[in-house]
């Protein structure tokens, strides 16, 4: 099996190095997705010996930047892809769990935050943790899915997988719109528990949506769209009661 871990990085120039050499531990190679970082971010990079780097003359966000990861994953024939945060809140040294668990029946596998409890947790921000919980019982009402963690960004995917997104969510919404679509074509999802941590507890969305009641709209703008992007050609939709 030939597999990628890949990090999207906006100006993270404080943390990007010391990730990098977590990850070199668990995998054999490395993309990095520089999403238009204004930090000196590029630089350091540009240092880093034996990683591939994809660099974005603008800031695209965070799906933009997973887009990215999806097309370089395929276009150079990878079985299977990593994704991992450069914030510290995910650790690499669970990047085996991931794998593991990824069965041959199992397309995704999603770190969770919320699976079972770890010493090393941190108290989610309570704004998160309500619109988390909010919006995963509402994906799993009504598609069927038995997550306890919607927005995790550690993951694992098969290349089957992201062979059948097609992401238009280019903002931090962009995980709901995977869950919808993997639901439209069968894919088998599982979940890991993974430690949750907040090296930051204070970092911001930006904008409208730092204000909790308009990112909830927001996620939910985001699922009900996802019901109606087309699916690359080649992929059938399975059209079920839930995604009517």
């Amino acid at each position: 099996m030939r597999w990628l871990t890949a990090i999207p990085v906006y100006n993270e120039v404080s943390t990007v190095r010391a990730v990098l050499q977590e990850v070199r531990r668990h995998s054999p190679e490395i993309l990095v997705v520089n999403d238009g970082s204004t930090d000196g971010t590029a630089e350091v990079l540009a240092t880093e010996a034996g990683v591939h780097v994809v660099n974005h003359p603008r800031n695209r966000g965070y799906g933009g930047a997973i887009a990215t990861m999806f097309d370089f994953a395929v276009e150079h024939n990878y079985d299977v892809l990593v994704t991992t945060d450069c914030d510290g809140q995910h650790e690499p040294s669970r990047i085996p769990v991931l794998l593991e668990a990824l069965t041959a029946d199992v397309d995704i596998v999603s770190g969770s935050r919320y699976l079972r409890d770890f010493r090393q947790n941190d108290p989610a921000p309570n704004d998160r943790r309500w619109i988390n919980r909010t919006i995963t019982e509402e994906i799993n009402e009504r598609y069927h899915l038995n997550l306890t963690d919607a927005f995790c960004g550690f993951k694992a995917y098969r290349r089957r997988a992201i062979e059948s997104f097609r992401i238009t969510e280019f903002g931090w919404g962009m995980p709901l719109q995977l869950w919808v679509q993997a639901v439209r074509v069968g894919l088998k999802v599982a979940e890991v528990a993974v430690p949750r941590l907040y090296l930051d507890p204070n970092r911001a969305f930006g904008g409208l949506l730092n204000d909790a009641d308009e990112r909830i709209a927001y996620y939910r703008r985001v699922l009900a769209d996802a019901e109606k992007v087309e699916l690359p050609n080649g992929v059938a939709s399975l059209v079920t009661e839930s995604c009517a």
